[in-house]
Formats: C-alpha cells, structure tokens, sequence
C-alpha cells in the first residue's frame, strides 16, 4: 500500500476549519511551524466526539493551532505547555484572537519541570512537543491523566525513522530514535495500560488505563 498516496487522499476528506483556523493553518504551514495533520485532526475530533473531555492538557502548544482547534470543537477547557520563546509570542497573539482564548491556560516554560507541579486530573493529555522527551514526560502525564481518560502521542512513527536499527539512523538522531522506542515499549507493555498505535500521519499511539 502507497501509504503516502493514502495520507493525501484521507487529507481531502478533512472538514473545512472554518476562516480563522484555515488561515492560521496556512500561515503556520508557510511559516514551517510543524502542526497537527489534517488526517491527525480528524481522529483527535473523533476522540474529543467520543470521550466528551472537560479539561484537556496540551504538551507542545507550538503557535496555538491544535489548541484552538481542540477548543473550536469541543466545550472543554484547555491547558497548553510551550517554552520556545517565539512561538511563545505567536501563540500569546492567537489565543487572545481566536475567540476561545476564555477557556483556554497557556503555561510557558519546561514541560519537564510544569508538569511536575500540576495535580488534579485531565480527561485527554494530548502530546506533541519534542519527540525525544516523550518518556519524560510519560510519567507525570499518567499521574494526571484521569482514570477513564485518554493519552494522546502525536509522531511517534518520526517519519519512518522508527522501523529502522539504531545504526540506519543520522547519528543526531540516534538518541531520539532509541528514547522513541522505549517510549513505544513502555506504554505497549505497561499492564496497567492499554495502547495502540495508529499509521496515520506520522503515528499516533492512543493510551487509556485498563478497566
């Protein structure tokens, strides 16, 4: 199967955003800001239509799309984790101008050291930030992921990246590779856990807690 052919034909099944989104969509795009697939976005939609989250943490906010995009489709309030101090300022900008910006905290800094401050519990955790911290953040992310909530990992697959030895990666990105896998194994093995992991876009791997 041409999985790359598939991914465009699934992308023009995509709902329109709406203008807002659309145009903060393509703006990110040309500004080579990495965000969700459009194919990415649909399965988040049927997941936010599916469990109804009333509080979702966001990992990785970038310049605020795949929050505002969370928050236009749903009545849940979001929290959104970013340290990288442009997009800081961008996704600040958009927040205040999407319209949904009431239910949505922006926390800036180390998501490493932010969520080990948080307590309480979230319905949906969606990471997306750097994918070599995503056993990092494993941890803290489970301690505050409700018990019938569900964790979402976005590109995990690292572009294909992942099928390969350790050796058929550039050496730069051997300690993501490595630290991806064992990420990969932890939560496919965890027994308190259930997790699967989807091909679509660059992988998801949906994680909830046995009931």
């Amino acid at each position: 199967m041409d999985y790359e052919r598939l991914e465009v034909f699934l992308s023009t099944l995509a709902e329109d955003n709406g203008e807002y989104i659309e145009g903060l969509r393509e703006k990110a795009l040309s500004d080579d800001v990495p965000i969700i697939r459009r194919t990415s976005e649909r399965l988040i939609k049927f997941i936010i239509n599916t469990y109804q989250p009333k509080s979702i943490l966001e990992i990785g906010t970038a310049v605020g799309y795949s929050a505002i995009f969370m928050a236009s489709i749903s009545n849940a309030h979001i929290t959104t984790i970013e340290k990288y101090p442009p997009r800081i300022t961008e996704a600040k900008k958009n927040f205040e101008e999407c319209g949904y910006g009431e239910r949505i905290t922006f926390l800036t800094g180390d998501a490493i050291e932010i969520l080990k401050e948080l307590d309480g519990s979230y319905d949906m955790i969606f990471m997306d930030a750097a994918k070599g911290q995503y056993q990092v953040f494993l941890e803290d992310s489970l301690r505050l992921l409700d018990k019938n909530g569900i964790l979402v990992c976005d590109n995990v697959l690292q572009e294909g990246d992942i099928l390969e030895s350790r050796y058929g990666i550039i050496r730069r990105n051997r300690s993501i590779h490595s630290r991806m896998r064992d990420f990969l194994y932890d939560i496919t093995h965890d027994e308190k856990l259930v997790s699967t992991i989807i091909p679509l876009g660059d992988g998801m791997s949906l994680t909830t807690y046995k009931k």
